[in-house]
This record gives structure tokens, C-alpha cells and sequence, in this order.
């Protein structure tokens, strides 16, 4: 009688079947990965947090003595032969002062460090006071419409056509002891009209999307829909306007400072650059003085721009080629 068997019928070839583990991307992968791939981005970054890590490094190790006016001192033989030390303004760059002394006697390295330390945290506050205004009020015009996007719009149309550098040139001229933090607060209220009209947009398209009206049919409020399902999509550009803001922010204090109208009590790139201008450091060739906080300030918003460039490749359809 033949075997019926068919248990072993089955062919077994080696190595036919890979077992291949296939596993679950998370948010952190996808967003190191993301980055990863973006070259601008991670150039802007990289520059940006050399900057960063020069002001607070710097400003954390440095004697703050350094940055004060003659600290700067050279010794001098008198006529009965002892030393004594005396000012010495427009040093060059030697072992003790890299990057030599300014017309006041300051070590040149310490006050671009804390200086750099104090332009940055002013266009920070700047960069969150105008993107958080802005974001703030588009989100709500383009969401709940009515009277409140009617206030919004004429609010964003009537203050946008005012210039900003003026308005701060103004308000500059009529204020006594302008501090870095008062400063990066005027700027910031001054500053977000632009992203209040672009969000405003963006809300008035995703919120007709089917997956907000799914929201809404399953019970959520319109607090939650925005922050769960609005939210998340305009993250990138929130993100590239933020970046934008604070290089705004940064320009336009330097700016007002080279003018004389900024803070003038506490180190910033741009004090620096008023008193280079007013001293002639560029035809007296002081490069030490005049370069390295212009070196910084190009790096800085060379830095800012990749990064905004880099996140308008994530956020911008047309231009997501392999991000």
C-alpha cells in the first residue's frame, strides 16, 4: 500500500526564506532623520551653535573686569627707572589680549563675547515675543472667523505699513537707559504682523481639511483640534519664522545701535559697531576691532538663514525634493 504521508511532501530549500524584522519608526528617528538629510539645515545649525557656544562659554569664563573701559593697561618706565602701568587704548593683538584693546582700553575678545551674548538673548526675546503675537492672532482670526478675524485683519493691515526701523527710532529717542531686554521687547511687539497674516492663511486652508472636520465629528473641542491637529502641521513654518524674526530682530538693533539710539550700558555687537564708526577704526586699519564682531554677526545670520532655508524644505511641498 502506498504512504500516504504527506507530512515531509513539503521541499525545504535553504536559505529560500529571510526572516526580516521590520521595526516601528519613532517621531525621534523620523525627525534625527529628517535632519539628518538636510544638509542646509545642519550647516545653519552648526554655525549657529558655534555662536552660541562662543557668547556663553566665552561670557561664562571670562573675567567681566575685561569688557569694562581701561582695563587695558601697558607698563611704562618713569624718569627714576621703576614700572608703572598706564592706560593703553588700540592695543594690537598680543598673548594677553588676542584680539588687542579698543579706544577705550577694553579687551576686544571679551566685550565681542559678551557682547555677542547680549545681541542674541535680545533677538531671542524679540524672535518669541513677535512669532508668539502673531502666531497667537492668526491662529485665532483664521479659525474662528467673524468679528475676530475681522479685528485681526484690519489690526495686521493698518500696522504693517508703518516702518519698523522709524517707529523704533522714535520710541529709541523719547527712552533714557534702553536695556537689551527692553529693546528685544519693542522689537518683538513691533514685529508680528507678517507672521499673523501668513498663519492666518495657512489656518483658513487646513482648517476645511477632512481630518479637522473628523475631529469635530468626534467631539473634540476647537482648543484641541488646534493644538493637536493645526498645530502639528504649521510647526515647520512657525519654526522658519521663528529663525527669520530672530535674524530680523538682530539686524535691526544693530542697526539702531549703530545709530546711537540702543542700549548703551550694557555690551552688544551693535554698540560696538557705533563706537568703531565714531572712532574711525576702519581708516586707522584697527582691524581687531572692526572685524571680529562683524565676523560674527556674518556667521551668525549666514547660520539663521540655512536654517530657515532648511525648514522650508521640510515645511514647503515644492521644494521637499529628498527631505
Amino acid at each position: 500500500m502506498a504512504n500516504t504521508d504527506t507530512t515531509n511532501m513539503t521541499p525545504q530549500i535553504a536559505g529560500t526564506y529571510d526572516e526580516t524584522i521590520f521595526e516601528e519608526e519613532t517621531l525621534g528617528d523620523r525627525i534625527f532623520g529628517t535632519i539628518n538629510r538636510n544638509k542646509l539645515l545642519v550647516g545653519g545649525l552648526a554655525l549657529m551653535l558655534a555662536v552660541v557656544l562662543f557668547a556663553v562659554v566665552g561670557s561664562a569664563v571670562i573675567d567681566p573686569e575685561r569688557a569694562e573701559v581701561g582695563f587695558a593697561k601697558a607698563e611704562k618706565e618713569v624718569a627714576d627707572g621703576s614700572i608703572q602701568l598706564r592706560d593703553a587704548p588700540r592695543l594690537r593683538p598680543s598673548g594677553e589680549y588676542w584680539l588687542g584693546s579698543d579706544q577705550f582700553g577694553r579687551d576686544v575678545f571679551a566685550y565681542v563675547a559678551f557682547g555677542t551674548l547680549g545681541t542674541l538673548w535680545m533677538g531671542f526675546i524679540a524672535g518669541v515675543i513677535g512669532i508668539g503675537i502673531g502666531t497667537l492672532l492668526g491662529f485665532m482670526g483664521g479659525y474662528f472667523g467673524g468679528w475676530i478675524d475681522a479685528v485681526v485683519v484690519v489690526l495686521s493691515d493698518a500696522l504693517i505699513t508703518i516702518p519698523g526701523l522709524m517707529l523704533l527710532i522714535t520710541i529709541s529717542a523719547y527712552l533714557d537707559q534702553l536695556t537689551v531686554e527692553q529693546l528685544g521687547i519693542l522689537i518683538g511687539v513691533i514685529s508680528w504682523m507678517g507672521t499673523t497674516r501668513v498663519v492666518r492663511a495657512q489656518v483658513l486652508t487646513l482648517k476645511n481639511r477632512t481630518y479637522v472636520e473628523v475631529s469635530k465629528f468626534n467631539g473634540q473641542g476647537d482648543l484641541e483640534i488646534v493644538l493637536t491637529e493645526l498645530v502639528p502641521n504649521l510647526a515647520p513654518f512657525i519654526a522658519a519664522a521663528f529663525v527669520g524674526a530672530v535674524a530680523g530682530a538682530i539686524l535691526l538693533s544693530i542697526g539702531l545701535s549703530a545709530l546711537g539710539l540702543g542700549p548703551q550700558n550694557e555690551p552688544s555687537l551693535g554698540l560696538m559697531a557705533f563706537w568703531f564708526i565714531r572712532f574711525g577704526a576702519v581708516p586707522q586699519g584697527m582691524w581687531w576691532w572692526f572685524g571680529p564682531p562683524i565676523l560674527v554677526i556674518a556667521v551668525f545670520i549666514v547660520g539663521l538663514f540655512m536654517v530657515t532655508a532648511g525648514l522650508d524644505q521640510i515645511a514647503n511641498p515644492r521644494l521637499r525634493t529628498s527631505v
